[in-house]
């Protein structure tokens, strides 16, 4: 069994963002990626819920993809621009996958 070179991407963000983030993902080529609701979490204003609200926000939504390590770079322009006036953290790790070429 063969394991490949990856990257797997989490972005946490605000829930309003939902269909920029997907838009965003698509043109940079990801062909796949989960999103969840975030519960809650502790930032640099502190420790809040989802029914406490975040923000502008009405919650947090946590985005994870699986990419080639080749695509980093697209999704990391697609998606900078919009982090400008939203909260939001983008994380980058190295990882190894099976099935590469559903990547």
């Amino acid at each position: 069994m063969q394991m490949h070179e990856a990257k797997r991407v989490e972005i946490i963000i605000e829930a309003i963002m939902e269909r920029q983030v997907a838009r965003a993902l698509t043109a940079a080529g990801v062909t796949g990626f989960t999103m969840l609701p975030v519960l809650g979490g502790s930032g640099r204003s502190g420790a809040w819920t989802r029914e406490g609200g975040v923000g502008r926000a009405n919650g947090m939504i946590a985005v994870i993809c699986l990419i080639a390590p080749h695509r980093e770079a697209a999704l990391m322009e697609a998606i900078f621009p919009l982090l400008g006036d939203h909260i939001g953290v983008v994380s980058v790790t190295d990882t190894r996958i099976l099935r590469a070429e559903r990547f």
